[in-house]
């Protein structure tokens, strides 16, 4: 590898620039080194679309849960008229009366 011939301040807190120097000895390479290859690495475009794609399932999966608690909610709320409507006419029934 040639010689490095240009120098680049990055700024990290304290406790980031450990855990950089920690990786870097733990790979058993310069620091500098280890941030060159992972500014190198580093392809944001790639983790956008693939994070895009993510949201864009999540969103389609929580719409179609939604949609799944709105038919069970009605379907629910069918059952208890109609539970209603056999208690009423068992009540008139029981009173006497003619069913509904």
């Amino acid at each position: 590898m040639p010689a490095a011939v240009e120098r680049i301040v990055v700024q990290a807190t304290p406790q980031d620039k450990q855990a950089i120097a920690d990786k870097a000895r733990r790979l058993d390479m310069p620091i500098s080194e280890l941030m060159r290859r992972g500014a190198f690495a580093y392809e944001s475009g790639e983790a956008d679309a693939e994070l895009a794609a993510l949201a864009e399932a999540a969103r389609a999966a929580a719409e179609r849960a939604g949609d799944a608690i709105d038919e069970a909610l009605d379907f629910i709320a069918a059952s208890n008229r109609r539970i209603a409507d056999m208690e009423a006419r068992a009540r008139q029934a029981d009173a006497g009366g003619e069913p509904a």
